[in-house]
């Protein structure tokens, strides 16, 4: 039940930033389906790993380079999901940016339970 609702506010975060983002485009609820799977699989098994492996640069850049991260994660999924597009990395980063404020409020309402 918690990955179902974690996928389906990543399928609604997804819709939301291409509606507040001028360069991301999503055709259809399908590709924005795809997409929130898609990322639900990168923040459940990928992520975790590449936030071990970057924490010096993390630490560094004190966590900024998690925002880079994100951002190089919704354009990657952008790359592979046909109907879902994203303009330029600027348009990933702030996509990303939206994904990830609407990812922590679905953890907080997952926590609550």
């Amino acid at each position: 039940m918690n990955l179902l609702f974690r996928w389906l506010m990543l399928v609604l975060a997804v819709i939301a930033s291409a509606y507040f983002v001028e360069g991301i485009e999503v055709v259809g609820v399908l590709p924005a389906v795809i997409a929130g799977a898609i990322l639900v699989f990168i923040h459940t098994l990928i992520k975790p790993i590449l936030k071990i492996l970057t924490l010096p640069i993390n630490i560094l850049t004190l966590g900024i380079f998690s925002l880079v991260l994100n951002g190089l994660f919704f354009w990657f999924v952008s790359t592979v999901v046909s109907g879902f597009s994203v303009e330029d990395f600027m348009s990933a980063l702030w996509g990303s940016v939206i994904v990830s404020i609407l990812n922590w409020l679905a953890d907080k309402v997952i926590d609550k339970d």
